[in-house]
Formats: C-alpha cells, sequence, structure tokens
C-alpha cells in the first residue's frame, strides 16, 4: 500500500470555512473519466437534466455530509485502511425512479465491497454515522434526468481501481471538488 497523499496547501485551507462538505469515492484516472465522458455523452437528455461534469464523474463509497474543518487531519489519517486495487466492471446504464442517471456494476465486486465495509469502520471508529440505506455502488451521471434515453448498449467499462479520495464538495464554490487526500 502506498502512502496517502495530501493534496492542499496551508494557504487554501486558510481560506475555507468552518466546515467542509466530504465524500469518499473511487477516484477514475484520465482515461477512465474520459471513458465515463464517453458514456454520460451517449445519453439523450432531456430539456432540464443536468449532466455531471467530466471532471466530477466518480463512484461514491460514503457521503460524510459537513464536517468541522477543525477535524480535517484526524480524518485524512483515520480513512487510511488497507486496500488492494482491484477490477470494477462497469455494464449497467439505468434510470432511477428520482431523476438520477447512472452507470452501475450488475455484479459489485467483493473487493469493493470490502473496501465500503471497512470504511464503515473507520467511519464508526471517528464517531461518524454510515448512512443507513444499502450501498448501490454507481457513477451518477446526471440529475434531473426523468425521460432520457439510454445510451445504446456498448462495451462495458473496466475501471481498475487503484485509489480512492477524501473529497470535498465546494458548492459555494463554482460547484468544484478539491481531492484532499488519494489514498493507493
Amino acid at each position: 500500500m502506498d502512502t496517502p497523499t495530501d493534496n492542499v496547501s496551508p494557504a487554501q485551507a486558510a481560506d475555507k470555512p468552518e466546515s467542509a462538505r466530504l465524500f469518499l469515492a473511487l477516484w477514475p484516472d484520465p482515461a477512465m473519466r474520459d471513458a465515463l465522458r464517453a458514456w454520460r455523452d451517449a445519453w439523450t437528455w432531456p430539456r432540464g437534466a443536468s449532466p455531471v461534469h467530466t471532471d466530477k464523474l466518480h463512484l461514491t463509497l460514503h457521503f460524510l455530509g459537513d464536517q468541522p474543518r477543525a477535524r480535517l487531519p484526524e480524518l485524512l489519517d483515520g480513512f487510511t485502511v488497507p486496500f488492494t486495487p482491484f477490477d470494477l466492471h462497469i455494464d449497467s446504464a439505468a434510470l432511477w425512479h428520482n431523476g438520477i442517471a447512472v452507470l452501475a456494476p450488475t455484479q459489485p465486486p467483493p473487493a469493493l465491497l470490502d473496501l465500503h465495509a471497512q470504511l464503515t469502520q473507520a467511519l464508526v471508529k471517528l464517531g461518524l454515522q454510515p448512512e443507513k440505506r444499502s450501498y448501490r455502488p454507481h457513477v451518477t451521471m446526471a440529475r434531473r434526468a426523468a425521460g432520457a434515453g439510454l445510451p445504446p448498449p456498448g462495451q462495458a467499462l473496466d475501471w481498475r481501481a487503484d485509489r480512492y479520495a477524501l473529497v470535498e464538495s465546494r458548492p459555494g464554490h463554482g460547484g468544484g471538488y478539491t481531492v484532499l487526500r488519494e489514498y493507493r
């Protein structure tokens, strides 16, 4: 297992509000991000749909919500869990009842479910409450997409998941994401 890498400078940390909206995710490399973009662009989007910007495509492991910024050092270290890279076969495009368009694995690999479980334990050790709903691994392609046309069946994506990340969502700063640390 490689050492985690931080991507936040002290100057950047000083500019941020008192809380951070955080999530843990499988973070794609540039080639996988391009493949996800191609799948996103193969859908037919209805007026009003909100396709996910290419640089935001990811597979969420856990949503942490707003957390005190003062806890970031503890959280950054607390999410270091044993991790072995694995292959993720994404082969199913779907439109969920709430207007969310997704790509998902038909058969999530045991290693993905194990990583999710290990991170659940890390959340509990840190005094955080994991989501109660069942884990449904997916990549969100768009929101407000009711009535979207599914892309034609195509070649499945084989994602070599060799990293996960703690990411900050910055809705008040142009809606961007900042990777706080990658874990390899």
